[in-house]
């Protein structure tokens, strides 16, 4: 599918800035229920600011420029100024340890890093090489590098429009992966833009009379990902879509409340979440029993969804990891159609997305215009997509085992395709584990049953060698504090009993689990058990608690507790 130049992202950005320069493009937090807004005109010439500066600079055509920091304005501005430059983006995600910033800092060969908002610079700068020039953005930590708005008040905006093409790398994205160490994904300005052209058309914007969307989006999930890149940056770039930013996860509610974004993607634990927190306020049965009542039901639909922030959402998209299909139908029944979409870093997340009005429930949908998708002798989902990267950054022979000889994406994730070439993703083929009678097991589709249980906010099924497969499941935000009293912990050990009855029910014989273990610890980003995008990184996870598995399984109790 081929794309004009006029229809990459650096295009639309000057286009809406000399067609809408007063419209507002982003709204970021500045602290105390205050935000400040940027226009695109501001937007432009702040970007354009950071464009002459590192022109001044002197770095050879294409460098890699790094930028570290949680969510903001400038991150979106310094990108664009990045590109505008003639170079290429490499984001890091704001929560890596010391030793994977260097990793990536020296592995990349970036040339200067851009220092945003940041929880915790003080652990994470001991990985930045010795002598590398650092700029700090707004809201950045003190002693970050040079002050952007010192640069920003000397530099004059570059006056040129300088376009870049369909070939040229736009940015190098280091996969958090579940697995091994971060791989950089090459992918080009053609890829990202055709990918959001295609997007356009799929979810079919609403548009004022100058062309620029009528919707509002939130962004809360790491920039760094390619997910949010191409969800919130991208799309909104090329649609003129008005972007708010959330300030920190404890004012998150209120953040959603001031965006009352028209479209909202996130992750299944955050929609897991905010199920869960609905349950702690009305129990479950109450609220379904009050959902059927024709009108006083419409009004709880609507009460709930403003509690959420979600009442002027037409549009509700998941992606970055499996969604129950539990959770889809609850949100359905509230009136908010989820589209549960399914990509990759490594082809631009252009893959698939349901259109509006034509979800399957636990289907990913077909295949979006230009790629095609098979699934191989093994089970596997192979995908050519037009959204694919250029390969795997100074990994030539990665990134040729990553594809089969006629092009095919080789993707991981086993699935199946129905008579309407609906696609359903069943798990992850190097999930599969074999027990010790040698039956394989998957656990993907295990975890959602478990999850989709309020009481549960994660789970993570293994036993490799072992007769049967377990679960070790982490307790929900709203229960944990039951489980340190006597009756609490017995009402949740109760529950979980039911709940393994019921799971192994529809299991064949060798998946059932011997048990679930309920865990201690919170699997957190910072500590290494999930990843900014909130998957779990199941061998980090197996091997903290291996120590425990035959204690637990000697132990022959439906729930053991650690």
């Amino acid at each position: 599918m081929d794309i004009r130049t006029d229809e990459l992202l650096l295009a639309k950005a000057y286009h809406w800035e000399a067609t809408t320069p007063d419209r507002i493009f982003l709204t970021q937090p500045t602290g105390g229920g205050e935000a400040v807004d940027y226009t695109w005109r501001e937007t432009m010439t702040e970007a354009r600011k950071v464009a002459a500066h590192l022109r001044s600079l002197n770095f050879p055509p294409k460098s890699q420029i790094a930028l570290m920091g949680k969510n903001s304005a400038h991150w979106i501005i310094t990108d664009l100024g990045i590109w505008m430059a003639g170079h290429v983006t490499v984001p890091l995600y704001p929560t890596l340890a010391a030793n994977t910033v260097r990793q990536i800092l020296e592995h990349s060969e970036s040339k200067i890093l851009f220092v945003g908002k940041l929880d915790d610079w003080e652990q994470m700068k001991a990985g930045v090489p010795d002598g590398m020039a650092m700029i700090s953005l707004p809201l950045a930590p003190p002693e970050s590098g040079i002050e952007w708005e010192k640069i920003s008040g000397e530099t004059e905006p570059i006056a040129d429009n300088p376009h870049r093409e369909p070939d040229e790398m736009a940015t190098i994205v280091y996969t958090s992966g579940t697995t091994g160490e971060p791989k950089g994904v090459m992918l080009t300005f053609g890829a990202m833009g055709t990918a959001c052209r295609e997007f356009a058309t799929i979810l079919d914007f609403s548009r004022n009379g100058d062309g620029s969307a009528k919707d509002r989006v939130i962004s809360y999930l790491p920039l760094a990902h390619v997910y949010e890149r191409v969800a919130i940056e991208s799309n909104s770039i090329y649609n003129a879509i008005h972007i708010f930013f959330a300030e920190s996860l404890q004012t998150f509610v209120q953040d959603l409340q001031r965006a009352r974004p028209t479209i909202f993607q996130s992750v299944p634990r955050l929609y897991l979440k905010f199920q869960a927190g609905v349950f702690a306020k009305m129990p479950k049965e109450k609220l379904e029993r009050l959902l059927k009542i024709p009108l006083l039901g419409w009004l709880v639909r609507r009460k709930v969804l403003k509690g959420l922030g979600l009442d002027q959402c037409r549009m509700a998209i998941c992606g970055a990891a499996p969604v129950p299909v539990e959770v889809l139908e609850w949100y359905r029944g509230l009136g908010l159609e989820l589209l549960e979409a399914y990509g990759m870093t490594e082809n631009c997340a252009y893959s698939h997305l349901p259109p509006p009005g034509k979800v399957r429930v636990g289907y990913v949908g077909v295949s979006n215009p230009g790629v095609e998708t098979r699934i191989s002798e093994e089970g596997e989902v192979q995908v050519k997509s037009p959204g694919t990267m250029k390969g795997y950054f100074k990994l030539p022979e990665l990134t040729a085992e990553s594809f089969t000889e006629d092009g095919f994406l080789k993707t991981g994730d086993m699935g199946e395709i129905d008579q309407d070439g609906y696609l359903r993703i069943t798990g992850r083929i190097k999930e599969l584990f074999k027990t010790s009678k040698g039956k394989y097991v998957a656990p993907a589709p295990i975890e959602n049953q478990l999850i989709s249980n309020p009481y549960i906010e994660q789970a993570c099924v293994t036993g490799p060698e072992f007769p049967q497969p377990f679960a070790l499941v982490m307790l929900s935000e709203e229960v944990r504090g039951l489980a340190a009293d006597g009756e609490g912990r017995g009402t949740i050990q109760s529950e979980l009993e039911t709940l393994i009855e019921q799971v192994n029910q529809d299991l064949d014989p060798h998946e059932r689990l011997a048990f679930l273990a309920v865990v201690k610890d919170q699997w957190e980003i910072e500590n290494g058990m999930i990843t900014p995008t909130m998957k779990i990184k199941r061998h980090v996870i197996e091997k903290t608690y291996s120590p425990n598995f035959q204690g637990w399984a000697d132990a022959k109790a439906p729930v053991v507790w650690q």
